[in-house]
C-alpha cells in the first residue's frame, strides 16, 4: 500500500461515512453502534485539542494523584478520562465502562444504558506528555449479554469477542486507526474541516519487517527466548542485515509504526514484572485485534493474545505483536524452550 499516494486522494471519505457504509452491510443494524463510534470520535477530537494546547493551558505536569496502577496521574490523564466517560455515557449506547484510570468499572444508570461495554486507556504514554512525544487513546468495544442486568462477566471476555477496536494517536497529526472486524483503516484529522478523513485504507502489516521495538533497559531480566530473539535481531548469523531498533515508549506510537512498516513490538515478562506490564483489557486486546485484522499476529509467550481470559479488570500480560513471520519466529523460540524443560 502506497500510503503517501493514498494521502493525496481527493475523494474524501470521512470516518462517519465509512462507519455508515459498514452499517449498510448489516440490514438488521439499528444504528446504535454507529452512534457509539461517533461519540468515541468526538472524545478523540476533544482530547486532541487539549493535547495540542497542553503547554499553553498548563495541563502538563502532575495532578497530585495516583491511579489504580500506582502511576502518578498527569493533569491530561484526568481530563481525558472525564471527557471519554462523559462522551460514552451521553451516547446512550453504553452499559459498562472500564478505564485505566478508574479502579472499578462504571455501570451506566438504567435510563442511559445501551448494549455495549467500552474498555479504554484515555491517554496512553502520558509520561511522555511533557516532552512532546506522541500519546494516544486506545479503546475496545464488547456487546453485553443483557443490558438490564450487566455484570463484570460482560467485560471479562477474551479479546476474540471484541466487536471493534482502535486507537487515536495525538502527534504531528491526529490519526485514528479503527477496525470493526472487517480490516483496518486509518483516518487523519483535517483541522480545517474538523473531520477525520480516510488516508490509510485497508492497512496490511508487512509479512516480515526490519524493525524491532523493545525497552532494552530490561534486558538483564528477560527470559531465554526473548533474550535470544533480540540477540538475533542485533547480530544476525545468516548473513542478513540486522534489524533496526525503534522504541518510543508510547504503545500507540510504537504499534502504529509497526502496523505501517512491519516488524515486531514486544513488552515481555521479566523478573521485575513476571506477569508483564501492559494491561490486557484496554491495551493488549485492542492492539492485538488491530494487528490480527491487518494480517499480523499477537502472542503472549504462551498463547494467542486474543484467547486470553482476564480474571480482573486490570490484569497484565506479556505481549509480542507485529508481522506474521516475526511472531512465528518468537513462537518457535518459546516452543523450543518449553520442550527443553524437564
Amino acid at each position: 500500500m502506497d500510503h503517501a499516494a493514498e494521502s493525496q486522494r481527493t475523494d474524501l471519505m470521512t470516518v462517519t461515512c465509512h462507519v455508515l457504509n459498514e452499517q449498510t452491510k448489516h440490514p438488521e443494524a439499528r444504528g446504535d453502534f454507529s452512534i457509539l463510534l461517533y461519540h468515541i470520535v468526538l472524545g478523540c477530537k476533544f482530547v486532541c485539542t487539549a493535547v495540542n494546547k497542553a503547554g499553553l493551558a498548563k495541563l502538563i505536569g502532575l495532578a497530585g494523584d495516583t491511579n489504580v496502577q500506582g502511576e502518578e496521574q498527569k493533569k491530561l490523564d484526568v481530563l481525558s478520562n472525564q471527557v471519554f466517560v462523559k462522551a460514552l455515557i451521553s451516547s446512550g449506547r453504553t452499559c459498562i465502562l472500564v478505564s485505566e484510570e478508574d479502579e472499578v468499572a462504571t455501570f451506566v444508570e438504567p435510563s442511559k444504558r445501551g448494549r455495549y461495554c467500552v474498555v479504554f486507556d484515555p491517554l496512553d504514554g502520558s509520561s511522555n506528555i511533557d516532552c512532546g512525544v506522541s500519546v494516544g487513546t486506545i479503546f475496545g468495544i464488547y456487546m453485553v449479554k443483557d443490558k438490564d442486568t450487566p455484570t463484570l462477566e460482560d467485560v471479562l471476555q477474551p479479546g476474540k469477542n471484541l466487536l471493534a477496536a482502535g486507537y487515536c494517536m495525538y502527534g504531528s497529526s491526529c490519526t485514528l486507526v479503527l477496525s470493526t472486524g472487517n480490516g483496518v483503516n486509518g483516518f487523519t484529522l483535517d483541522p480545517s474541516l474538523g473531520e477525520f478523513i480516510l488516508t490509510h485504507p485497508d492497512i496490511k502489516v508487512p509479512k516480515a519487517g526490519k524493525i524491532y521495538s523493545v525497552n532494552e533497559g530490561n534486558a538483564k531480566n528477560w527470559d531465554e527466548p526473548t533474550a535470544k530473539y533480540v540477540e538475533k535481531c542485533k547480530f544476525s548469523k545468516d548473513g542478513s542485515f540486522p534489524k533496526t531498533l525503534r522504541y518510543v515508549g508510547s504503545m500507540v506510537a510504537d504499534v502504529h509504526r509497526t502496523l505501517l512498516y512491519g516488524g515486531i513490538f514486544l513488552y515481555p515478562a521479566d523478573k521485575k514484572s513476571p506477569n508483564g506490564k501492559l494491561r490486557v483489557l484496554y491495551e493488549i486486546f485492542p492492539m492485538s485485534f488491530l494487528v490480527e485484522q491487518a494480517g499480523g499476529q499477537a502472542f503472549t509467550g504462551k498463547q494467542r493474545a486474543l484467547d486470553l481470559v482476564p480474571k480482573n479488570l486490570h490484569d497484565r500480560s506479556p505481549i509480542f505483536l507485529g508481522s506474521y513471520d516475526d511472531i512465528e519466529e518468537i513462537k518457535g523460540l518459546y516452543a523450543a524452550a518449553e520442550e527443553k524443560e524437564p
